[in-house]
């Protein structure tokens, strides 16, 4: 059963950082897929950033330039790097991993989320 295991979530100021880890229970190489999303109150889930197996990443509009989705192989953990946050990047993030089954569907796997708030 795969675990992932989010940290790093807290209360910043406008313009301030935080740095996000997602810790995998077994080597992330098992995903093709590594991703952060997040959901504010009353609003979709939504993806932030993602990094796929050969290390490419994407990211949404709104994080371009503030936000560096990155991985530790040797760790089993994806990083969010989050840098000149503002209270519209308020939100509960979560880890997302995803794998290809055998019936080449996608299979998600989720974090139990963490909470960042940006408030003056």
């Amino acid at each position: 059963q795969v675990q992932l295991v989010e940290s790093g979530g807290g209360l910043v100021q406008p313009g301030e950082s935080l740095r996000l880890s997602c810790a995998a229970s077994g080597s992330i190489f098992n995903f093709y897929v590594m991703g952060w999303y997040r959901q504010a109150p009353g609003k979709q889930r939504e993806l932030v950033a993602a990094i796929i197996l050969g290390g490419n990443t994407n990211y949404a509009d709104p994080v371009e330039g503030r936000f560096t989705i990155s991985r530790d192989i040797a760790k089993n953990t994806v990083y969010l790097q989050m840098n000149s946050l503002n209270p519209a990047d308020t939100a509960v993030y979560y880890c997302n991993a995803a794998v290809v089954g055998r019936d080449g569907l996608r299979y998600d796997y989720w974090g139990q989320g963490t909470q960042v708030t940006v408030s003056s």
